[in-house]
Order: structure tokens, then C-alpha cells, then sequence
């Protein structure tokens, strides 16, 4: 075992961005009066969260995902979307033996091609030129019966923004190959937090052709708009044809593929229509030739992958189990994927020594609602363990300032910002009082742009740099840098040799 110079925390402020300043910037706007004096007193610089310095192309807002991994793995993490833009512009994409091997077997057997998933250019969890790829690409096998079940963002992009990408891919289609069979808010087919009365929503439209009947999508969306209904909560719509018949539903030996290339929210539908059977909300798996776009859970069974994952080795939980140091991870329910799964580069069992924490997130519609989150039972948890002394490595999230910015509203948001800074405050004390150094940074921005130009909200995240402030005596200065500097600097602190994977540096 290593000899541990100094314990740490690293405390994860999510989507707290250094913003320019003005009004939209609800961080710059609220008074942070710890944060404020944290800053006064301790060394402090910013780190670049999006574009390439996180792997993702050019000027392309990071996010949570590819935020925690490249700080848990200390290099850049080449992300799936460089990955699959780049297979889309060289063509190579067409031949990818998973996806010939789907395509050719809906053509020898006739059966329906569906693609599911976000139809933005928003880059977090898809792009929609992938699906016109994967739509002209039907062509070459002279598949006729090929359906597109549209998600619109509102997240990611701005809150009306799903008429014109769902003008632009009609467009497409015009010259390519598919119809556009339903259509829905990523609320309900995109849940990630077990609201399986969401998810039925959307399976209903996709399985059973239930929801409301529309000859055009273009139509059921400015419908939507006018009820007062943004892209994110558009009720699930079914396309019908002149016989007023569902164009299409998914049925036993249809091959789905699932476009979308994050992870996380396309996982409960999946479960639902191939993994297990809930009879209680009225949805049961069906025998289907399903692929995803990258692997979505290790444990399914049966989900072809079209881009399967490289898992990252020697990630800073790895490194310290090895050291033979103890580590924690804790987060509410929202961000508890990324300090353990995507911290750990794609891992989902604990290292050696490895104690997690998980605090459930309120069970709001939104996060206006209760802007607190569960920020101070979290805060409450680490503040325990800190004083208990037998953690080495603490990573902590505090989600609100990316959730609650997700909403848009500015006073909820204000209200999340002060909670967080509440938090933090209390949270560095006992950390101080136990002898640890803190490492406060951001995975991205959020809440530091809450408003547009035209005074519409702002739901989506930011490129501002982030900030990072080391709590210790022992260092006058901190550089600026990246997120994979950030592992490096924590192993630095803690006396533990940084691995040649590691290619990210200490600021210190």
C-alpha cells in the first residue's frame, strides 16, 4: 500500500458554468457568498468542459456523461459521436457488419425496419444526420417498409426547435427512404428515472398504435405548441393512413434500432419491449431483431450493438483501489450514473474499497418544482463521512444547477444556485476541519445562461469554461486546464503515482 500524503474530495458542481455575466447568467446573478469566499482565499482557475478538449467535436457543449468520464479517466475520451459522425462521412458506416447483417435480414424476411430515437442535432444523446444516413442506407438493401418513431428534445435545444428538425428529416425523406410512423416528447419514451407510467405512453404509440391519431406530424407539433406544450412534453401522436390505420407498429421480428447514441435514456424502453414483461403497466417484451447504436446496459440479452463501447482502464478509481486507499461516490438518483458508471470509464461494479452512496432525487414532474433536490440529505451523507475519516477519495455531485437549469425557470434556478452554494459551504467546512483537500470544479455548463435574447428560456447546456478551486495550504496556484486534468491533480494531492494512461496533467 502507497502512503497517503493528503486525503481529497472532489465536488462535482453540475452545470455550473462561468457564464459573461449578464442577466441570463443566474450564477453570476445570485448571491454564492461561500463559493464568493472560497475564491478569495484559495487558488482558483477554469477548465475547458466541451469541444474537443472533451472528445466531442468542435465547439459541441459538453455534458454529464462525457464530463465524468474524462475527469474519472484523466485523458480525453474520444466520444461515440466523433465516432459515428466520422463512420457517416466516410461512408464506412454502411458497412458495418452489425447493421448489414439487420438490414439484409428485413430484406430476405420482409419485415419492417424502425428507428427510435432524439431527432436534434443537440449532440448529447443524438445527431440527427445519423438517422438520415441510416435512412438513405435502407435504400441500398431496397427496403420499402422502413418507419421513424421521432422524439423531439427541448433539452438539449431550445424548447420549440422540434418543428424545423422535424421539417428538415421530412425533407430528407423526400430524396431517402422512410415515413415518420409516431412521434413524441422525450419526457415519456426517454425516461430514466423508473416512471414506467411515462415510458407506457410511449409504448403504447410504438407497439399498440395508441395515442392521438394525426395525418401530420409538422400539424400535431404547432397543435402542441399552441396547447402550451414544448418539444420535451409533446404527448405521444400515431401517424395514420387514409384508412385512418396506424402506418405502422412494432411487431414480433421487426428489426428496431435505436439511434440514440448516449446510453441512458433509450435503456427503460429497451427493457420494455425486449427484456421483461410488466404486466402491471400493460407492456410485455416482444421477440424482435433490436439493435442499439452503443451498448446501452451490459446486461442485456439479445441487443445487437452497432458501436460497442471500449471500456476505459487505469481511471483514478482504479489507480486509488489499487493504492489500496478507500473511495466514496455519492450523488442523488439523477447523477449517480456518472459518479459511479461513467467515472469509472464505462464500469459498473465498485473497485476494492469502494463505498457508494446513493440519495434518491424528489419525485417531482420537474425540478422547478423542488429546486433543493436532494441536495442536503446528499450534503448531510458526505458530511458524516467525512467526519468518520476513513474516506481517502470522496467524489460528490450536486445536480441542481444542471437539472433544475434544465427547466428554464429562472427563479427555480436562482433558488437551486443558493441551495448549492449552501451545500458546498458546509460541506468544504467539515472537509477542512477533517483534514482533506477539496477540489471544486464543473462538468459543464448550465445554469450560467438561463435566458435567451428574445427573453425565451434557455434549457440547454453551455461551452462556457467551468471553474476549479483547490481548499488547501499546501498549493498557492492552480492552472488552467481540461477535465482529464483534473484525476492528475487529485492523485498528485493524494501522493499517488499518476499511470502513463493518463495523459491528462496536474494543474499544480
Amino acid at each position: 500500500m502507497s502512503e497517503l500524503k493528503r486525503r481529497a474530495l472532489l465536488m462535482i458542481l453540475d452545470g455550473w458554468g462561468e457564464g459573461n455575466g449578464s442577466k441570463s447568467d443566474v450564477i453570476a446573478n445570485t448571491p454564492t457568498p461561500n463559493i464568493d469566499a472560497l475564491k478569495a482565499k484559495y487558488p482558483h482557475n477554469t477548465l475547458f468542459t466541451s469541444g474537443e478538449n472533451v472528445g466531442l467535436p468542435d465547439g459541441q457543449m459538453g455534458n454529464s456523461e462525457v464530463g465524468h468520464l474524462n475527469i474519472g479517466a484523466g485523458r480525453v475520451v474520444y466520444q461515440d459521436l466523433v465516432k459515428i459522425n466520422r463512420a457517416c462521412e466516410d461512408n464506412s458506416i454502411a458497412d458495418n457488419p452489425v447493421l448489414k447483417e439487420a438490414f439484409q435480414y428485413a430484406a430476405d424476411n420482409d419485415k419492417q425496419v424502425h428507428f427510435l430515437g432524439l431527432v436534434s442535432d443537440g449532440g448529447v444523446h443524438s445527431m440527427d444526420t445519423h438517422l438520415y444516413k441510416l435512412c438513405d442506407i435502407t435504400k441500398d438493401y431496397g427496403l420499402e417498409k422502413v418507419f421513424i418513431h421521432a422524439l423531439t428534445d427541448g433539452r438539449d435545444t431550445d424548447p420549440q426547435s422540434g418543428l424545423g428538425y422535424v421539417e428538415n428529416l421530412e425533407k430528407h425523406l423526400e430524396t431517402s427512404n422512410g415515413k415518420i410512423a409516431t412521434l413524441s416528447g422525450r419526457y415519456y419514451t426517454m425516461d430514466r428515472d423508473k416512471r414506467w407510467e411515462r415510458i407506457k405512453e410511449g409504448y403504447d404509440a410504438l407497439v399498440n398504435g395508441k395515442g392521438k391519431y394525426v395525418s401530420s406530424v409538422v400539424q400535431a407539433i404547432k397543435d402542441s405548441y399552441d396547447a402550451g406544450l414544448t418539444d420535451e412534453f409533446i404527448k405521444p401522436v400515431v401517424v395514420v393512413d387514409d384508412n385512418n390505420k396506424p402506418v405502422a407498429k412494432i411487431e414480433e421480428g421487426d428489426v428496431v434500432l435505436c439511434f440514440n447514441f448516449r446510453t441512458d435514456r433509450l435503456r427503460q424502453i429497451t427493457i420494455t419491449l425486449t427484456q421483461q414483461d410488466m404486466p402491471e403497466f400493460g407492456m410485455h417484451a416482444i421477440p424482435l431483431h433490436y439493435l442499439t447504436m452503443t451498448r446501452y446496459d451490459d446486461s442485456f440479452k439479445g441487443v445487437n450493438i452497432v458501436y460497442d463501447k471500449e471500456n476505459v482502464k487505469r481511471t483514478i478509481g482504479e489507480v486509488v483501489a489499487e493504492a489500496g486507499f478507500k473511495q466514496l461516490r455519492i450523488a442523488e438518483t439523477e447523477k449517480y450514473a456518472h459518479v459511479t458508471f461513467f467515472f469509472s470509464g464505462g464500469r459498473e461494479k465498485e473497485f476494492e474499497g469502494e463505498k457508494r452512496i446513493l440519495v434518491p432525487s424528489p419525485k417531482v414532474a420537474t425540478y422547478d418544482l423542488q429546486p433543493e433536490m436532494s441536495a442536503f440529505p446528499v450534503k448531510d451523507a458526505i458530511v458524516k463521512e467525512l467526519n468518520e475519516k476513513s474516506i481517502d477519495l470522496a467524489v460528490l455531485n450536486f445536480a441542481n444547477g444542471d437539472m433544475v437549469g434544465h427547466t428554464g425557470i429562472y427563479p427555480a434556478i436562482e433558488k437551486a444556485v443558493k441551495t448549492v452554494d449552501q451545500c458546498a459551504g458546509e460541506v468544504v467546512e467539515a472537509a477542512v476541519a477533517n483534514g482533506y483537500d477539496v477540489m471544486i470544479i464543473a462538468d459543464h455548463g448550465n445554469a450560467d445562461f438561463a435566458v435567451n435574447e428574445d427573453g425565451s428560456p434557455n434549457t440547454a447546456h453551455t461551452t462556457n469554461p467551468v471553474p476549479v478551486i483547490l481548499v488547501t495550504e499546501d498549493y498557492d496556484r492552480i492552472g488552467q486546464g481540461i477535465l482529464a486534468d483534473v484525476a492528475p491533480t487529485l492523485l498528485k494531492i493524494m501522493g499517488v503515482e499518476q499511470p502513463e494512461e493518463m495523459t491528462g496533467k496536474a494543474l499544480i
